[in-house]
Protein backbone atom coordinates (compact mmCIF):
# COMPACT_ATOMS: atom_id res chain seq x y z
CA UNK A 1 0.00 0.00 0.00
CA UNK A 2 1.49 3.46 -1.29
CA UNK A 3 1.49 6.19 1.42
CA UNK A 4 -1.13 8.63 -0.19
CA UNK A 5 -3.59 5.46 0.14
CA UNK A 6 -2.78 4.54 3.60
CA UNK A 7 -3.35 8.18 4.59
CA UNK A 8 -6.83 7.96 2.74
CA UNK A 9 -7.61 4.93 4.49
CA UNK A 10 -7.23 6.18 8.07
CA UNK A 11 -9.04 9.49 6.76
CA UNK A 12 -12.22 6.88 6.37
CA UNK A 13 -12.22 5.54 9.57
CA UNK A 14 -12.12 8.45 11.45
CA UNK A 15 -14.84 10.31 9.82
CA UNK A 16 -16.94 7.34 9.49
CA UNK A 17 -18.29 7.14 12.90
CA UNK A 18 -20.83 9.94 14.02
CA UNK A 19 -19.40 13.21 12.43
CA UNK A 20 -22.57 16.01 12.36
CA UNK A 21 -22.14 19.39 11.11
CA UNK A 22 -20.81 22.02 13.27
CA UNK A 23 -21.55 25.83 13.89
CA UNK A 24 -17.88 25.29 15.20
CA UNK A 25 -15.00 23.86 14.11
CA UNK A 26 -13.91 20.58 15.68
CA UNK A 27 -10.33 19.45 16.42
CA UNK A 28 -9.26 15.77 17.31
CA UNK A 29 -4.78 16.33 18.09
CA UNK A 30 -2.92 13.60 18.71
CA UNK A 31 0.44 12.89 20.56
CA UNK A 32 2.22 12.76 17.28
CA UNK A 33 2.66 16.31 15.94
CA UNK A 34 -0.71 16.40 13.76
CA UNK A 35 -4.64 17.24 14.23
CA UNK A 36 -7.68 16.20 12.11
CA UNK A 37 -9.78 19.49 11.81
CA UNK A 38 -13.35 19.57 10.93
CA UNK A 39 -14.60 22.99 9.93
CA UNK A 40 -18.18 23.93 8.90
CA UNK A 41 -18.45 25.90 5.55
CA UNK A 42 -21.59 28.21 4.09
CA UNK A 43 -21.55 26.90 0.70
CA UNK A 44 -24.11 28.57 -2.12
CA UNK A 45 -23.95 26.24 -5.30
CA UNK A 46 -25.51 26.30 -8.88
CA UNK A 47 -26.11 23.24 -10.19
CA UNK A 48 -23.20 21.65 -12.21
CA UNK A 49 -19.37 22.98 -11.67
CA UNK A 50 -18.50 25.63 -9.13
CA UNK A 51 -15.37 27.59 -8.23
CA UNK A 52 -14.53 27.59 -5.01
CA UNK A 53 -11.61 29.38 -3.24
CA UNK A 54 -11.15 28.58 1.03
CA UNK A 55 -8.58 30.36 2.81
CA UNK A 56 -9.82 29.22 6.18
CA UNK A 57 -7.51 26.69 6.54
CA UNK A 58 -3.78 25.84 8.08
CA UNK A 59 -0.35 26.66 7.03
CA UNK A 60 0.30 22.78 6.93
CA UNK A 61 -2.54 21.34 5.73
CA UNK A 62 -2.08 17.99 3.87
CA UNK A 63 -3.80 17.87 0.74
CA UNK A 64 -4.00 14.08 -0.38
CA UNK A 65 -6.35 13.91 3.65
CA UNK A 66 -8.82 16.70 2.35
CA UNK A 67 -12.51 15.59 2.63
CA UNK A 68 -15.47 17.51 1.33
CA UNK A 69 -19.05 16.46 2.29
CA UNK A 70 -22.59 17.78 2.86
CA UNK A 71 -23.55 16.02 6.74
CA UNK A 72 -27.07 15.80 5.74
CA UNK A 73 -26.26 13.44 2.61
CA UNK A 74 -28.80 15.66 0.68
CA UNK A 75 -26.63 17.12 -1.84
CA UNK A 76 -24.00 15.09 -3.73
CA UNK A 77 -20.77 16.83 -3.81
CA UNK A 78 -18.00 16.37 -6.51
CA UNK A 79 -14.85 17.82 -6.21
CA UNK A 80 -13.29 17.94 -9.75
CA UNK A 81 -10.33 19.53 -9.15
CA UNK A 82 -8.06 20.75 -6.35
CA UNK A 83 -5.34 23.15 -5.82
CA UNK A 84 -3.67 23.82 -2.59
CA UNK A 85 -1.36 26.77 -2.29
CA UNK A 86 0.88 27.35 0.65
CA UNK A 87 2.96 29.89 -0.49
CA UNK A 88 1.45 33.50 0.37
CA UNK A 89 2.32 36.66 -0.50
CA UNK A 90 6.29 37.60 0.36
CA UNK A 91 8.66 39.37 -0.65
CA UNK A 92 11.10 36.53 -2.22
CA UNK A 93 7.91 35.41 -3.76
CA UNK A 94 7.41 39.14 -5.18
CA UNK A 95 10.70 39.01 -6.54
CA UNK A 96 10.08 35.60 -8.07
CA UNK A 97 6.86 37.15 -9.96
CA UNK A 98 9.00 40.17 -11.24
CA UNK A 99 11.80 38.17 -12.67
CA UNK A 100 14.26 39.70 -15.75
CA UNK A 101 12.08 42.82 -14.85
CA UNK A 102 13.78 46.24 -13.17
CA UNK A 103 12.09 47.41 -9.88
CA UNK A 104 13.03 50.35 -7.44
CA UNK A 105 14.89 49.60 -4.57
CA UNK A 106 14.89 51.71 -1.43
CA UNK A 107 18.29 52.37 0.56
CA UNK A 108 19.70 54.71 3.18
CA UNK A 109 19.94 57.87 0.89
CA UNK A 110 18.33 56.80 -2.55
CA UNK A 111 16.59 54.96 -4.76
CA UNK A 112 18.22 52.43 -7.14
CA UNK A 113 16.51 50.72 -10.05
CA UNK A 114 17.70 47.14 -10.64
CA UNK A 115 16.94 44.42 -13.09
CA UNK A 116 16.21 40.79 -10.86
CA UNK A 117 18.13 38.46 -12.88
CA UNK A 118 17.58 35.71 -10.29
CA UNK A 119 15.54 35.94 -7.44
CA UNK A 120 16.94 33.22 -4.94
CA UNK A 121 12.99 32.54 -4.10
CA UNK A 122 12.43 28.45 -3.73
CA UNK A 123 8.72 27.32 -4.20
CA UNK A 124 7.66 25.25 -1.03
CA UNK A 125 10.65 26.01 0.84
CA UNK A 126 8.64 26.51 3.88
CA UNK A 127 7.00 22.90 3.75
CA UNK A 128 10.31 21.88 3.00
CA UNK A 129 11.87 22.78 6.19
CA UNK A 130 9.35 21.73 7.76
CA UNK A 131 8.61 18.08 6.53
CA UNK A 132 12.55 17.35 7.20
CA UNK A 133 13.05 17.11 3.96
CA UNK A 134 16.50 15.34 2.80
CA UNK A 135 17.13 18.30 0.14
CA UNK A 136 17.48 20.90 3.57
CA UNK A 137 20.50 22.17 3.29
CA UNK A 138 22.52 21.23 0.19
CA UNK A 139 24.61 23.08 -1.25
CA UNK A 140 22.13 23.45 -4.53
CA UNK A 141 19.48 25.16 -2.55
CA UNK A 142 21.28 27.20 -0.90
CA UNK A 143 22.87 28.66 -4.63
CA UNK A 144 19.74 29.13 -6.07
CA UNK A 145 18.32 30.69 -3.01
CA UNK A 146 20.46 33.61 -3.23
CA UNK A 147 19.42 36.48 -5.59
CA UNK A 148 21.07 38.16 -8.20
CA UNK A 149 20.18 42.00 -9.34
CA UNK A 150 21.81 43.60 -11.89
CA UNK A 151 22.64 47.39 -11.17
CA UNK A 152 24.48 49.51 -13.69
CA UNK A 153 25.24 46.98 -15.40
CA UNK A 154 26.97 44.99 -12.54
CA UNK A 155 25.46 41.86 -11.06
CA UNK A 156 25.50 41.40 -7.26
CA UNK A 157 24.44 38.65 -5.45
CA UNK A 158 23.00 40.35 -2.78
CA UNK A 159 19.61 42.85 -2.83
CA UNK A 160 21.06 46.46 -3.57
CA UNK A 161 18.59 48.07 -1.09
CA UNK A 162 14.52 47.18 0.39
CA UNK A 163 12.72 46.22 -2.64
CA UNK A 164 9.73 48.60 -3.57
CA UNK A 165 7.16 46.56 -6.14
CA UNK A 166 4.96 48.40 -8.48
CA UNK A 167 1.62 46.36 -7.04
CA UNK A 168 0.38 43.19 -6.18
CA UNK A 169 1.05 40.62 -8.98
CA UNK A 170 -2.07 38.55 -9.61
CA UNK A 171 -1.02 35.49 -9.36
CA UNK A 172 -0.49 35.98 -5.28
CA UNK A 173 -2.25 34.80 -2.47
CA UNK A 174 -2.63 36.48 1.55
CA UNK A 175 -3.17 32.86 2.96
CA UNK A 176 -2.46 29.36 2.17
CA UNK A 177 -5.49 28.59 0.02
CA UNK A 178 -7.77 25.46 -1.29
CA UNK A 179 -9.34 26.43 -5.12
CA UNK A 180 -11.73 23.61 -5.70
CA UNK A 181 -13.85 22.99 -9.17
CA UNK A 182 -17.25 21.36 -7.44
CA UNK A 183 -19.48 19.29 -9.13
CA UNK A 184 -23.05 19.92 -7.59
CA UNK A 185 -25.84 17.59 -8.38
CA UNK A 186 -28.28 20.37 -7.45
CA UNK A 187 -28.36 24.19 -6.67
CA UNK A 188 -28.53 25.98 -3.53
CA UNK A 189 -27.34 27.26 0.14
CA UNK A 190 -25.82 23.94 2.40
CA UNK A 191 -23.68 24.04 5.19
CA UNK A 192 -20.85 21.62 4.09
CA UNK A 193 -18.17 19.73 5.82
CA UNK A 194 -14.30 20.18 5.32
CA UNK A 195 -12.36 17.80 6.86
CA UNK A 196 -8.28 17.38 6.61
CA UNK A 197 -4.81 16.55 8.60
CA UNK A 198 -2.72 18.83 9.58
CA UNK A 199 0.58 18.56 11.03
CA UNK A 200 1.92 21.75 13.39
CA UNK A 201 -0.49 21.02 16.63
CA UNK A 202 0.03 18.29 19.57
CA UNK A 203 -0.49 17.60 22.93
CA UNK A 204 1.11 16.16 26.05
CA UNK A 205 0.32 14.77 29.10
CA UNK A 206 1.90 15.89 32.45
CA UNK A 207 1.42 14.73 35.89
CA UNK A 208 2.04 16.34 39.52
CA UNK A 209 2.49 14.05 42.24
CA UNK A 210 2.24 15.57 45.55
CA UNK A 211 3.44 13.71 49.18
CA UNK A 212 2.46 15.41 52.00
CA UNK A 213 5.03 14.01 53.97
CA UNK A 214 7.81 10.91 53.76
CA UNK A 215 5.14 8.41 53.17
CA UNK A 216 3.76 6.80 50.42
CA UNK A 217 0.29 8.12 49.86
CA UNK A 218 0.49 11.23 47.07
CA UNK A 219 -1.86 13.62 45.23
CA UNK A 220 -2.01 13.40 41.42
CA UNK A 221 -2.87 15.99 39.64
CA UNK A 222 -3.02 15.82 35.67
CA UNK A 223 -2.80 18.33 33.04
CA UNK A 224 -2.98 18.04 29.14
CA UNK A 225 -0.55 20.71 27.62
CA UNK A 226 -2.14 21.59 23.94
CA UNK A 227 0.08 23.63 21.60
CA UNK A 228 -0.84 25.39 17.70
CA UNK A 229 2.01 26.04 15.37
CA UNK A 230 -0.37 25.19 12.50
CA UNK A 231 -1.00 29.52 11.38
CA UNK A 232 -4.22 29.32 12.25
CA UNK A 233 -6.72 30.31 15.10
CA UNK A 234 -9.66 27.85 16.43
CA UNK A 235 -12.14 30.08 17.37
CA UNK A 236 -14.72 28.00 20.30
CA UNK A 237 -13.15 24.73 18.90
CA UNK A 238 -14.54 21.26 20.39
CA UNK A 239 -11.52 19.60 20.82
CA UNK A 240 -10.53 15.93 21.45
CA UNK A 241 -7.26 13.82 22.22
CA UNK A 242 -6.59 10.90 20.71
CA UNK A 243 -3.74 9.00 23.26
CA UNK A 244 -2.10 5.58 21.31
CA UNK A 245 0.19 4.65 19.05
CA UNK A 246 -1.63 5.44 15.73
CA UNK A 247 0.24 4.36 12.48
CA UNK A 248 0.72 7.63 10.63
CA UNK A 249 3.16 8.27 7.79
CA UNK A 250 4.90 11.34 8.25
CA UNK A 251 5.56 13.52 5.27
CA UNK A 252 9.32 13.76 3.62
CA UNK A 253 10.14 10.45 5.46
CA UNK A 254 10.02 6.87 4.39
CA UNK A 255 9.02 4.90 7.30
CA UNK A 256 5.96 4.85 9.57
CA UNK A 257 5.17 7.60 12.65
CA UNK A 258 5.83 6.07 16.02
CA UNK A 259 3.67 6.42 19.95
CA UNK A 260 -16.08 7.85 31.52
CA UNK A 261 -13.49 9.24 33.78
CA UNK A 262 -13.43 7.92 37.45
CA UNK A 263 -13.11 11.32 39.32
CA UNK A 264 -12.56 11.15 43.20
CA UNK A 265 -15.20 11.26 45.15
CA UNK A 266 -14.62 14.50 46.73
CA UNK A 267 -14.79 16.06 43.75
CA UNK A 268 -18.78 17.29 43.02
CA UNK A 269 -18.10 19.26 39.85
CA UNK A 270 -18.19 17.93 36.64
CA UNK A 271 -14.46 17.04 35.31
CA UNK A 272 -13.42 19.38 32.78
CA UNK A 273 -11.85 16.68 30.43
CA UNK A 274 -13.86 12.90 29.86
CA UNK A 275 -12.56 9.57 28.36
CA UNK A 276 -14.00 6.73 26.27
CA UNK A 277 -12.45 3.96 24.40
CA UNK A 278 -12.18 4.45 20.36
CA UNK A 279 -11.02 1.47 18.14
CA UNK A 280 -7.74 0.29 20.26
CA UNK A 281 -6.91 3.91 21.33
CA UNK A 282 -8.64 6.37 24.15
CA UNK A 283 -10.49 9.39 23.38
CA UNK A 284 -9.97 12.39 26.14
CA UNK A 285 -12.74 15.06 25.24
CA UNK A 286 -12.64 18.68 26.55
CA UNK A 287 -16.00 18.85 27.85
CA UNK A 288 -16.79 22.39 26.80
CA UNK A 289 -15.63 24.65 23.64
CA UNK A 290 -12.18 26.45 23.86
CA UNK A 291 -9.90 28.93 21.64
CA UNK A 292 -7.08 27.73 20.33
CA UNK A 293 -4.78 30.31 18.85
CA UNK A 294 -1.98 30.43 16.66
CA UNK A 295 1.64 30.19 18.74
CA UNK A 296 -0.41 29.38 22.14
CA UNK A 297 0.65 26.69 24.75
CA UNK A 298 -3.06 25.82 26.58
CA UNK A 299 -3.19 23.52 29.85
CA UNK A 300 -6.47 22.23 31.30
CA UNK A 301 -6.36 19.85 34.09
CA UNK A 302 -7.95 16.28 33.35
CA UNK A 303 -7.17 14.44 36.17
CA UNK A 304 -7.42 15.31 40.01
CA UNK A 305 -6.95 12.14 42.64
CA UNK A 306 -6.36 12.09 45.88
CA UNK A 307 -4.99 9.46 48.77
CA UNK A 308 -2.95 7.45 45.95
CA UNK A 309 -0.57 4.65 47.29
CA UNK A 310 2.61 4.66 45.39
CA UNK A 311 5.13 2.87 47.05
CA UNK A 312 9.00 4.04 47.34
CA UNK A 313 11.39 1.22 46.27
CA UNK A 314 14.90 0.90 46.50
CA UNK A 315 16.26 -0.86 43.24
CA UNK A 316 20.40 -2.50 43.03
CA UNK A 317 20.93 -3.69 39.72
CA UNK A 318 24.81 -3.91 39.95
CA UNK A 319 26.11 -4.60 36.48
CA UNK A 320 27.27 -1.51 34.93
CA UNK A 321 27.63 -2.33 30.83
CA UNK A 322 28.73 -0.13 27.95
CA UNK A 323 26.89 0.96 25.01
CA UNK A 324 28.60 -1.45 22.78
CA UNK A 325 27.89 -4.50 24.99
CA UNK A 326 24.03 -4.79 22.97
CA UNK A 327 26.15 -6.35 19.68
CA UNK A 328 27.84 -9.12 21.85
CA UNK A 329 26.34 -12.72 20.72
CA UNK A 330 25.61 -15.37 23.42
CA UNK A 331 29.33 -16.83 22.35
CA UNK A 332 31.13 -13.87 22.95
CA UNK A 333 29.49 -12.85 26.04
CA UNK A 334 30.45 -16.28 27.32
CA UNK A 335 33.80 -16.35 26.63
CA UNK A 336 34.96 -12.92 27.21
CA UNK A 337 35.81 -13.60 31.47
CA UNK A 338 35.94 -10.11 32.38
CA UNK A 339 32.26 -9.16 30.81
CA UNK A 340 29.83 -7.57 33.07
CA UNK A 341 32.27 -7.73 36.17
CA UNK A 342 32.41 -3.82 35.91
CA UNK A 343 30.23 -2.50 39.40
CA UNK A 344 27.55 -0.08 39.42
CA UNK A 345 27.66 1.65 43.25
CA UNK A 346 24.05 3.26 42.82
CA UNK A 347 20.85 2.17 44.12
CA UNK A 348 17.95 3.41 42.28
CA UNK A 349 15.06 5.52 43.55
CA UNK A 350 11.45 4.02 41.84
CA UNK A 351 7.83 5.36 42.44
CA UNK A 352 5.35 1.99 42.09
CA UNK A 353 1.85 2.44 41.57
CA UNK A 354 -1.26 0.42 40.52
CA UNK A 355 -3.30 2.19 38.31
CA UNK A 356 -6.50 0.88 39.60
CA UNK A 357 -10.25 2.19 41.17
CA UNK A 358 -9.01 0.64 44.71
CA UNK A 359 -5.79 2.81 44.05
CA UNK A 360 -8.52 6.03 43.43
CA UNK A 361 -7.26 6.10 39.97
CA UNK A 362 -8.41 3.04 37.20
CA UNK A 363 -8.78 5.64 33.79
CA UNK A 364 -6.47 4.90 31.17
CA UNK A 365 -3.33 7.63 31.51
CA UNK A 366 -1.90 8.87 28.46
CA UNK A 367 1.74 8.69 27.91
CA UNK A 368 3.71 11.92 29.79
CA UNK A 369 5.87 13.49 32.54
CA UNK A 370 5.46 12.54 36.01
CA UNK A 371 7.31 15.05 38.46
CA UNK A 372 7.20 14.09 42.22
CA UNK A 373 7.32 16.83 44.79
CA UNK A 374 7.00 16.60 48.84
CA UNK A 375 6.38 18.73 51.35
CA UNK A 376 8.97 19.64 54.05
CA UNK A 377 8.54 20.21 57.60
CA UNK A 378 8.47 24.42 56.91
CA UNK A 379 5.47 23.60 54.20
CA UNK A 380 7.20 23.66 51.32
CA UNK A 381 6.98 21.25 48.13
CA UNK A 382 10.19 20.37 47.15
CA UNK A 383 10.95 18.56 43.54
CA UNK A 384 12.47 14.56 43.97
CA UNK A 385 12.38 13.61 40.44
CA UNK A 386 11.02 12.83 37.39
CA UNK A 387 10.56 10.66 34.21
CA UNK A 388 8.32 9.70 31.22
CA UNK A 389 6.00 7.22 31.74
CA UNK A 390 4.07 5.30 28.49
CA UNK A 391 0.61 4.84 27.79
CA UNK A 392 -0.60 2.59 30.85
CA UNK A 393 -4.41 0.82 30.56
CA UNK A 394 -6.06 0.49 33.90
CA UNK A 395 -5.23 -1.66 36.49
CA UNK A 396 -1.54 -1.89 35.26
CA UNK A 397 1.50 -1.03 37.75
CA UNK A 398 3.58 1.99 36.91
CA UNK A 399 7.13 1.65 37.74
CA UNK A 400 8.37 5.27 37.81
CA UNK A 401 12.87 5.72 38.58
CA UNK A 402 13.16 9.29 40.10
CA UNK A 403 16.43 9.86 41.11
CA UNK A 404 19.73 7.64 43.06
CA UNK A 405 19.74 7.33 46.76
CA UNK A 406 21.90 9.75 48.17
CA UNK A 407 22.54 6.85 51.89
CA UNK A 408 22.31 3.34 49.67
CA UNK A 409 25.21 2.07 48.60
CA UNK A 410 25.78 -1.51 46.27
CA UNK A 411 29.03 -3.03 45.77
CA UNK A 412 29.08 -6.24 43.10
CA UNK A 413 32.19 -8.44 42.75
CA UNK A 414 32.67 -11.86 40.72
CA UNK A 415 34.37 -14.10 43.31
CA UNK A 416 34.62 -17.22 40.76
CA UNK A 417 35.10 -18.09 36.94
CA UNK A 418 35.12 -21.43 35.54
CA UNK A 419 34.18 -22.17 31.91
CA UNK A 420 34.33 -25.75 30.61
CA UNK A 421 33.97 -25.43 26.78
CA UNK A 422 34.32 -29.34 26.12
CA UNK A 423 31.14 -30.24 28.52
CA UNK A 424 29.35 -26.80 27.57
CA UNK A 425 29.53 -25.64 31.52
CA UNK A 426 30.22 -22.23 32.99
CA UNK A 427 30.35 -21.23 36.81
CA UNK A 428 30.27 -18.09 38.19
CA UNK A 429 30.12 -16.37 41.69
CA UNK A 430 29.03 -13.46 43.12
CA UNK A 431 28.96 -11.52 45.91
CA UNK A 432 27.04 -8.67 46.27
CA UNK A 433 26.95 -6.10 49.50
CA UNK A 434 24.60 -3.28 50.03
CA UNK A 435 24.67 -0.91 52.63
CA UNK A 436 22.12 1.56 54.73
CA UNK A 437 24.11 5.01 55.56
CA UNK A 438 20.52 7.01 56.96
CA UNK A 439 21.10 7.09 60.78
CA UNK A 440 17.39 5.62 61.45
CA UNK A 441 15.15 3.94 58.56
CA UNK A 442 15.39 0.39 57.39
CA UNK A 443 15.05 -0.23 54.07
CA UNK A 444 14.27 -3.06 51.76
CA UNK A 445 16.87 -3.28 48.52
CA UNK A 446 15.32 -4.67 45.34
CA UNK A 447 18.79 -6.29 44.11
CA UNK A 448 18.71 -7.55 40.85
CA UNK A 449 20.54 -9.77 39.13
CA UNK A 450 20.83 -10.32 34.93
CA UNK A 451 21.70 -13.45 33.84
CA UNK A 452 23.11 -12.79 30.58
CA UNK A 453 25.97 -15.31 29.17
CA UNK A 454 23.50 -18.01 28.73
CA UNK A 455 19.49 -18.71 28.28
CA UNK A 456 19.84 -22.11 30.70
CA UNK A 457 21.03 -21.27 34.08
CA UNK A 458 20.85 -22.57 37.34
CA UNK A 459 21.30 -20.81 40.48
CA UNK A 460 22.89 -24.03 42.45
CA UNK A 461 24.39 -22.14 45.41
CA UNK A 462 22.27 -19.17 47.30
CA UNK A 463 22.39 -17.14 50.45
CA UNK A 464 19.08 -15.25 50.25
CA UNK A 465 16.19 -16.55 48.63
CA UNK A 466 15.09 -14.73 45.33
CA UNK A 467 12.19 -14.45 42.55
CA UNK A 468 12.63 -15.41 39.26
CA UNK A 469 10.98 -11.97 37.37
CA UNK A 470 11.92 -13.18 33.73
CA UNK A 471 13.56 -15.81 31.78
CA UNK A 472 16.91 -13.65 32.44
CA UNK A 473 16.57 -12.11 35.08
CA UNK A 474 16.30 -13.00 39.61
CA UNK A 475 15.69 -10.71 42.64
CA UNK A 476 16.81 -10.80 45.90
CA UNK A 477 14.54 -8.65 48.66
CA UNK A 478 16.78 -7.79 51.21
CA UNK A 479 16.26 -6.16 54.95
CA UNK A 480 18.61 -3.69 55.49
CA UNK A 481 18.93 -1.86 58.83
CA UNK A 482 19.92 1.17 59.79
CA UNK A 483 23.55 1.94 59.61
CA UNK A 484 23.70 -2.11 58.93
CA UNK A 485 25.58 -3.87 55.43
CA UNK A 486 24.25 -7.05 54.33
CA UNK A 487 26.16 -9.37 51.62
CA UNK A 488 24.62 -11.51 49.44
CA UNK A 489 26.41 -14.33 47.10
CA UNK A 490 25.35 -16.96 44.62
CA UNK A 491 26.79 -19.03 42.24
CA UNK A 492 25.31 -19.30 38.81
CA UNK A 493 25.62 -22.48 36.25
CA UNK A 494 24.87 -22.18 32.46
CA UNK A 495 24.91 -25.03 30.25
CA UNK A 496 24.41 -25.01 26.63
Amino acid sequence: MNCKNYTKVIIVVLFAVGCTALAEPSLTIYNQNFAVVRQQLNLDLEQGTNEVRVTDITANLEPDSVILRDPTGKHAIQILEQNYRADPVSQGLLLSLYEREEIEFLTDDKVVRGRIVRSGYVPGQLRIQRSGSRYRGSGSTQAVSQPIIEVDGKLRFSLPGQPLFPSLADDTILKPTIHWLLQAGSGGKLDAELSYITSGMSWEADYSMLAQSNGDIIDMIGWVTIENQTGKTFENARIKLMAGDVSKIHPGRYGLGGYGGVAPPALMMEAPVSEKAFEEYHLYTLNRPTTLRDKQTKQVEFLRAEGVKAERIYVYDGVKLSQRARAYTYVRIRREQDYGTASNPKVWVMRELKNSQENHLGIPLPKGRMRFYQRDDDGQLEFTGENIIDHTPRDETIRVYTGNAFDLIGERQRTDYQIDSRRKKLDESFKIKVRNRKEKDAVEIRVVENLYRWKSWEIVQKSHDFIKTNSQTIEFRVQVPAGKEKVITYKVRYTW
